[in-house]
C-alpha cells in the first residue's frame, strides 16, 4: 500500500475499488460480485465518474471478508458471520460454532495437503533412486508411494 492509500484510510475518506482490493486482498471482480449478491451493501458511486467509492465502515467489513476468504470460508458462512455480528451475546454461540467448524475443515485440508506433499517427495525419491541406479531405494520408494496413494 502506498503512502497515499494509507493517508486515505486514516482520514476515513472513501476509497476506490483498487485501493480496497489491495487493502483486503480481494480482487476487483470479487468485490463487485460480493456487492451483486448482497454480501456487502450497494457501494456509493462518484457523481462525476460513476466509479465506486467505498466508505470506511464497508471497508472494515470487506477486510473481514478478505480474511475469511483467505481461510476458504464459504460465502454462505460469510453471510452467517455478518448476520450474527450485531446480535451481541446471542450471536456468540453461532459465531463460535462457525469458526470452530471452519477451523476443523482447514485442519482436514491441511492433513490432506501433508499427504499430497509426502506423495510428491516420495515420487521424487523414487526417480532420484532410479537415476542413481539404486534398485533397493527405488523399490522402497515405490512401496511407500503405493501406501500413500491409498490415503489420497
Amino acid at each position: 500500500m502506498t503512502a497515499t492509500e494509507t493517508e486515505t484510510e486514516v482520514r476515513g475518506s472513501p476509497m476506490t475499488i483498487q485501493q480496497v482490493s489491495r487493502l483486503s486482498g480481494l480482487s476487483e471482480p470479487t468485490l463487485r460480485y460480493y456487492e451483486k449478491i448482497g454480501l456487502i451493501p450497494a457501494v456509493a458511486r462518484d457523481r462525476d465518474s460513476g466509479h465506486r467509492r467505498y466508505h470506511p465502515g464497508v471497508v472494515d467489513t470487506i477486510r473481514s471478508l478478505g480474511c475469511l476468504r483467505s481461510t476458504g470460508t464459504s460465502v454462505q458462512d460469510m453471510r452467517a458471520y455478518l448476520g450474527h455480528l450485531d446480535e451481541g451475546a446471542q450471536g456468540a454461540a453461532p459465531l463460535r460454532d462457525l469458526f470452530r467448524r471452519n477451523a476443523e475443515r482447514l485442519e482436514r485440508e491441511m492433513a490432506l495437503m501433508e499427504v499430497r506433499l509426502r506423495y510428491l517427495r516420495l515420487k521424487a525419491d523414487m526417480w532420484d533412486a532410479r537415476e542413481r541406479g539404486d534398485a533397493d531405494a527405488e523399490r522402497r520408494a515405490i512401496e511407500e508411494v503405493t501406501d500413500v496413494m491409498d490415503a489420497l
